[in-house]
């Protein structure tokens, strides 16, 4: 019998899952780079706080997987007209799908997990544990 082929594409390249991860051989857990774009108004204070807030998340829970770009809506106002940008900040993380906008500060810890699919949200409304 014959033996099945072990390449799965073209030599020299490495097999990625959807929205680019890396697969892993043998493990079980994928590598997922996450890519955010964090569009600001200049140097306000909102702004600021929502740079050092996503900073500070992405450094806590995607240490080197993420790449995160801040884009100032004053100096590149081309990016922020082909997103779409209504409000600032806005947070668009693009991969891993779904692509997904967050608006404010990025002072709420929680939402901003929730919404880099970083915290399952829990179901609602919560009902008293169970004793027993």
């Amino acid at each position: 019998m014959k033996k099945p082929s072990k390449k799965s594409g073209p030599a020299g390249k490495r097999n990625t899952g959807s929205g680019g991860e890396l697969e892993r051989g043998g493990s079980r857990s994928r590598q997922r780079k996450y890519v955010l774009r964090l569009y600001v108004s200049g140097s306000t204070e909102k702004s600021t706080q929502a740079v050092e807030n996503v900073k500070r998340v992405c450094e806590e829970h995607l240490k080197n997987h993420y790449d995160l770009k801040v884009i100032d809506i004053y100096q590149q106002p081309e990016l922020a007209r082909g997103e779409q940008i209504v409000a600032v900040p806005t947070l668009i993380k693009r991969l891993p799908l779904p692509q997904r906008r967050l608006i404010g500060n990025m002072s709420d810890q929680e939402k901003l997990l929730l919404g880099l699919d970083l915290r399952k949200q829990e179901p609602w409304p919560r009902g008293p544990k169970e004793v027993g």
